[in-house]
């Protein structure tokens, strides 16, 4: 940063190169008043080099500090995206238990409806076993003449007694069942939820420190304000990029081949969905508030949106960049490349390939954002390009 002189060392420097140019002017000898004043004049000068040199002193150490706290804002972003994406896993698991009760209660209550057109059956084979425990099978033998009948009768009353029984104990025995393994569940999902409300806990937590973090880089920042310094930075995060992309270049230099059954990228243009659908916060070409243009779109979103791939391709890089937070890069074949930054967390990793509006990432505010929201870019041949012309 170019270091700000106060008014009294800039006075002491017009001073000194007012007294070379006098002293250019006269080849007399020096008096006593010219050398009193030319001393003075280099102690002015002397103390501009001690601010200028504390200056340099101190930006060093504010890039230093700088550094110190994007890598502890980067070393939370991370932690803090592990436990977003455990929270998502662990909610698909409380969802899946819920579908499995349900389907349990809807079986318990066809199963209630079963026995209860059962009740008749069973007050009829109770009524009809009191009356045989009071003299009815003798009743029986008495009214038939026919053996065989008798036989027949008393066999027959039986075996309907015995099914009905059997039957009426399956249907308990189901419900005993059914019974143990919903207080099971219930008690999975209670221990589920439980875990859920942890892991939002602790992301509320690190979302607070987050907070923190951010605040010191801004405060940081705040020593950097001058304009130079601040694109200086600016430019060396987008270089940092840069550097990034050249060394993707070549990566999955397989893709193109693979892509072969696939439309050809180019051919899509126009008619590629948008990665989230959120106001165009900041438009490609426009300045940010730092007054540098924006290679790509930055969309206002909620924290925790979907965030889609545009087409078919191949995840090229997955982790944390600076200045662009969570970064994940698709690589689309034939030197095309999307990019999506600030995230809160990372569905994908690298190698793996995606469909054309497949869920790939979660928005956030990674990278010291102030607001959450999502970093698009789409690059061609190495070189940004305006996403709108692509997207429909």
């Amino acid at each position: 940063m170019a270091p700000r002189l106060s008014p009294f060392l800039l006075a002491g420097v017009a001073a000194a190169l007012l007294a070379g140019a006098a002293h250019a002017r006269a080849e007399e000898a020096p008096d006593p008043q010219r050398a009193a004043q030319e001393q003075e004049t280099k102690k002015k000068l002397d103390a501009v080099r001690a601010e200028l040199k504390a200056l340099a002193e101190q930006q060093r150490a504010a890039g230093g500090e700088r550094d110190d706290a994007a890598r502890a804002l980067r070393d939370k972003e991370l932690a803090l995206a592990a436990v977003a994406k455990d929270v998502r896993a662990l909610d698909a698991k409380v969802a899946a238990q819920q579908t499995r009760l349900d389907e349990l209660d809807a079986e318990k209550a066809g199963l209630d409806r079963t026995l209860a057109t059962q009740r008749e059956a069973l007050g009829g084979l109770l009524r009809s076993a009191y009356a045989l425990g009071h003299g009815e099978e003798l009743k029986l033998l008495l009214q038939q003449d026919d053996v065989a009948a008798i036989s027949r009768v008393l066999a027959y009353h039986r075996y309907f007694q015995r099914a009905q029984v059997e039957q009426i104990e399956r249907l308990l025995g189901d419900l005993r069942r059914l019974a143990d393994v919903q207080a099971q569940i219930r008690g999975a999902s209670a221990e589920l939820a439980a875990s859920r409300d942890a892991r939002a806990a602790e992301g509320a937590k690190l979302d607070g420190e987050r907070a923190a973090r951010a605040e010191l880089l801004a405060q940081l920042e705040a020593k950097l304000k001058d304009q130079a310094a601040r694109l200086a930075a600016l430019g060396r995060n987008e270089a940092e990029l840069g550097n990034l992309l050249e060394r993707l270049r070549d990566v999955f230099a397989d893709i193109p081949k693979q892509l072969a059954g696939a439309e050809a990228f180019a051919t899509q243009r126009g008619r590629l969905a948008w990665p989230l659908q959120g106001k165009v916060v900041t438009a490609f070409g426009a300045a940010d508030e730092s007054g540098r243009r924006s290679s790509g779109l930055l969309l206002a979103a909620k924290t925790g949106s979907p965030v889609h791939a545009i087409s078919h391709g191949r995840v090229a890089f997955a982790d944390w960049l600076r200045g662009y937070g969570l970064m994940l890069i698709v690589d689309h074949g034939d030197g095309y490349l999307s990019l999506y930054g600030c995230n809160e967390t990372l569905l994908k990793d690298v190698g793996d390939w995606v469909d054309a509006g497949e869920t790939i990432a979660t928005s956030g505010a990674s990278g010291g954002q102030k607001a959450a929201g999502l970093y698009f870019e789409l690059r061609a041949k190495g070189q940004a390009v305006d996403p709108r012309g692509w997207l429909r």
